[in-house]
C-alpha cells in the first residue's frame, strides 16, 4: 500500500522545468483577467490570451521551479509618473472608460464594476511589465504575460489601452538610477501611438515601431523611427525590414534596456489588419529581436499587446515557448 501510495503520488507531481527554461523569468497573475460580466467579449481582443498562454506553459512544464513570479499592481505614485491627475479620476467613470475600451455597453454598469473587472486588471498588468523590466536587469531576458497597452496617452486612453505601463516602468527605472536611456521596439502592427507621446519630450528614450500605414490609428504620431509595412506583408518581407532597421536604431539609442511591445495582429486571418504573417513568422520576428539584445548584452523585457485572430494566443505561447526552450532561433 506504501509503494503504490508512493507511486501515484510521483505520477502526479508537475513536470521538471528545464534548466533553458529557469533562465527565463514569466510574470503573470489570475489578476490579469479582465470581467466585466460578459461585456468585455463585445471586443474582438481575446481577454482570456493571458491566461490561456500561462496555461499552456504550465502545462509543458516550462513554469515553475522560480521562473514565475508575481507582480505588484502600480501604485498611485507610479501612475502619475506618466498619467494627469484628471485622467486617473476620469478612470472613475464607467461613461469615460467605456469610451477608451471601445465598448459603449460599459458606460451603463456600476463604477465599483468597472474598477475592480477592468481597471485594476489593467494596473496589475501594467505592474507585471515593470516587474519583468527589473527581472529583465538581473537576467537578462523577461516575458509579461500582458501589459504593451501602446495606445494609452498621458490624458487619455484608446485602442482597449487605458495605462501606459512601458512609459511608466521606463520613468520609474530611471528614477531609480536603474536605467539611463530605454529603446521601445513595437511590432504590433498598429502604431503605437500612445507610447511616442508618452515619451515625446525624452530624448533619453527612442520609439521604434514598425506598422501598417491606412489603418487604426490614424493620423499616426511622429516617433523617432517609423517603417512602414506594406499590407499583406509575409514572414520574409516583416523580417527583412526588421532586420535591416533593428541594428541600425540600437546604434542611434544605445539603451541600457530594451521592451518589445510584441503583438501579434501582423498574422494572416487578423480582422483589424492586412498582415500575412504565420506562427513561425512571428516567432522568428521575436527570437531576432532577442538576439541582438543577447549579442550586446541589453536586457529585454516582452510585453504582449494585441492580436485579434482565433489563434493569436498561440502564436505567442509558441514564441515564448521556443524562447524559453533555448530554442528559439531568428
Amino acid at each position: 500500500m506504501v509503494v503504490a501510495s508512493t507511486m501515484a503520488a510521483v505520477s502526479c507531481a508537475a513536470p521538471e522545468v528545464p534548466e533553458n527554461a529557469k533562465l527565463i523569468p514569466v510574470v503573470h497573475d489570475k489578476g490579469y483577467q479582465i470581467s466585466l460580466g460578459g461585456l468585455e467579449k463585445l471586443h474582438p481582443f481575446d481577454i482570456a490570451k493571458y491566461r490561456r498562454i500561462h496555461d499552456a506553459l504550465k502545462g509543458d512544464g516550462l513554469l515553475g521551479g522560480g521562473n514565475s513570479h508575481a507582480p505588484d499592481p502600480l501604485s498611485h505614485d507610479d501612475l502619475l509618473l506618466v498619467h494627469g491627475e484628471a485622467y486617473l479620476k476620469s478612470l472613475e467613470s464607467p461613461k469615460k472608460v467605456a469610451t477608451y475600451l471601445e465598448v459603449p455597453q460599459v458606460a451603463h454598469l456600476p463604477a465599483f464594476l468597472v474598477k475592480k473587472g477592468m481597471i485594476k486588471p489593467f494596473v496589475l498588468a501594467s505592474g507585471g511589465t515593470l516587474k519583468a523590466a527589473r527581472l529583465a536587469l538581473e537576467h537578462g531576458v523577461a516575458v509579461n504575460l500582458g501589459g504593451g497597452y501602446h495606445h494609452a496617452k498621458p490624458d487619455s486612453g484608446e485602442g482597449f489601452c487605458v495605462i501606459a505601463d512601458v512609459p511608466i516602468a521606463i520613468r520609474k527605472l530611471r528614477k531609480e538610477g536603474k536605467i539611463k536611456r530605454a529603446l521601445v521596439v513595437d511590432t504590433d502592427i498598429h502604431q503605437g501611438n500612445g507610447t511616442i507621446v508618452c515619451l515625446a519630450k525624452d530624448p533619453a528614450s527612442f520609439t521604434f515601431s514598425l506598422h501598417e500605414d491606412d489603418i487604426y490609428p490614424v493620423p499616426k504620431e511622429a516617433g523617432d523611427r517609423d517603417v512602414i509595412v506594406p499590407a499583406g506583408t509575409g514572414d520574409d518581407g516583416y523580417l527583412k525590414l526588421l532586420e535591416h532597421w533593428l541594428p541600425i536604431v540600437i546604434r542611434q539609442s544605445n539603451p541600457d534596456i530594451v521592451f518589445h511591445v510584441a503583438g501579434c495582429d501582423a498574422l494572416v486571418g487578423d480582422p483589424l489588419a492586412n498582415g500575412r504573417m504565420t506562427h513561425e513568422g512571428i516567432a522568428r520576428r521575436d527570437a531576432y529581436v532577442v538576439s541582438e539584445c543577447r549579442k550586446r548584452n541589453i536586457p529585454y523585457v516582452m510585453t504582449l499587446a494585441g492580436g485579434y485572430s482565433d489563434g493569436a494566443w498561440k502564436a505567442q505561447y509558441e514564441s515564448i515557448a521556443r524562447l524559453m526552450r533555448g530554442e528559439s532561433r531568428p
